[in-house]
């Protein structure tokens, strides 16, 4: 359903203008002037303002400008009179999305909705696409040992209490975040994120709430924040311990009130958002420090899901292995599941996927071996197989050595197991040769 508002002195047309567009499925709001239409178009989301051209005080032009300054990217359609199709074009220049002239029928109009509406979703999947952080490394799996937590996760997305999910860095929050998004009713609706620990505090205030054009050195257009762009779905607060004390207290609010003003505004905003938080730190211990705010705590703390460092769920390890294996059609030998399934992993799934990657791309076999990965599970990585600080080059120049090595020599069966041409084998060899 779309929300749509409609600005018409003439009660006649704006009642029927508003009653079709109800029986097509829309939310309706109408005023019979454009001043009262743009305060409330100020503090509430719109799919689609609809204003007649001449209307006495703020008229369809002013209208018009106030919409484009307020969000960029609602589309705005003109009703206008023969007499004044040379203004409605003038208006579509200054962004008017397009006209229509009286006298027309409502079923004319609705196609115009339609295609207007359709223009909206095409622009808002575009501005999601651009602001989506990257996505996390491959799918969730979910095993018996993490069977618990999926169902605290199928009842909790049943509501849209907030959530806070704890857990030691690379224990798959964000992948439970996800999870919940794509369980609750909101799935259709944006999941985005931000990384809290990665921003300042003034550019964190920027990314989440927007800010309008010329709040600050640097800001040459108005800009939605994550909040506004993740409308109706999900909003991700990754490592929200993070967070700068004075930006707390704005953040306290949205989740209490569902309010915001963009930096540089004094206008209110309301937003319907599902807001799941990340952290790795204790946050009581936080509270008790002076660090976090409590109150903002508990506001967070709705629905608590905890969950386990790897070490504690060792079981889960040889059906994370084989997952994150699946795209390099390679296998771990008996001896090198042992010794994943004996490792600590102090960086709990996220280290897993790294080293399952690392022992993929540089194995000259189809097998992984113990031999191979011991060295980096002792914290003693070779220098030759390091990863760090090496460029793409390097390390392409670094497997087909290894597997040339490991064929004997034998460029076809080298070249075969690597997917590429043997010219090609041939010309990267002697392109190093002669370097």
């Amino acid at each position: 359903m779309s929300k749509i508002l409609v600005a018409d002195d003439e009660a006649i047309l704006r009642d029927a203008i508003a009653e079709a567009l109800r029986r097509a499925g829309h939310a309706v709001d109408a005023f019979d002037s454009g001043r009262p239409a743009m305060e409330r178009f100020a503090t509430e989301s719109y799919d689609l303002v609809i204003s007649d051209l001449k209307m006495p005080g703020m008229d369809g032009m002013a209208v018009l400008e106030e919409a484009k300054r307020l969000a960029a990217d609602v589309p705005v359609v003109i009703i206008t009179a023969h007499g004044t199709v040379e203004s409605a074009v003038g208006a579509m220049k200054k962004g008017a999305y397009d006209y229509i002239i009286k006298p027309f029928k409502l079923d004319e109009l609705e196609l115009l909705v339609d295609r207007a509406l359709e223009h909206r979703a095409l622009s808002v999947e575009n501005e999601v696409l651009r602001a989506r952080v990257a996505e996390s490394n491959g799918e969730a799996v979910w095993t018996a040992a993490t069977r618990e937590i999926h169902q605290l996760l199928e009842r909790a997305a049943q509501s849209d209490a907030t959530v806070l999910v704890t857990g030691e860095s690379g224990t798959g929050k964000e992948v439970a975040a996800r999870t919940l998004h794509q369980l609750s009713k909101r799935r259709a609706a944006p999941f985005l994120a931000v990384n809290c620990a990665a921003l300042s505090a003034g550019l964190l205030e920027s990314e989440m709430f927007g800010h309008e054009r010329g709040a600050f050195t640097g800001a040459e257009r108005m800009r939605k924040g994550r909040f506004e762009l993740a409308e109706g779905g999900t909003l991700l607060l990754d490592e929200v311990s993070e967070i700068d004390p004075g930006l707390q207290a704005k953040l306290l609010r949205v989740l209490q009130e569902r309010a915001f003003e963009r930096v540089g505004s004094s206008q209110t905003r309301r937003v319907d958002v599902r807001v799941v938080a990340t952290t790795n730190r204790d946050l009581p211990a936080e509270v008790a420090k002076g660090r976090f705010r409590e109150d903002l705590y508990y506001r967070l703390n709705v629905l608590p899901v905890k969950l386990k460092p790897l070490r504690d769920r060792r079981e889960e390890i040889p059906v994370l292995a084989d997952h994150f294996l699946k795209k390099h059609k390679k296998r771990v030998s008996k001896g090198a599941m042992k010794r994943l399934c004996d490792y600590d992993w102090p960086g709990n799934v996220r280290e897993l996927a790294n080293v399952i990657e690392r022992a993929a791309v540089l194995c000259p076999g189809d097998e992984i071996s113990g031999e191979m990965i011991a060295p980096w599970l002792e914290g003693q990585a070779r220098p030759a197989q390091s990863l760090v600080g090496v460029t793409l080059e390097e390390v392409e120049r670094r497997v087909i050595e290894e597997n040339l090595k490991a064929y004997g020599g034998n460029r076809e069966k080298t070249a075969r197991q690597l997917g590429i041409t043997s010219r090609t084998l041939r010309d990267k060899l002697k392109k190093w040769e002669a370097g």
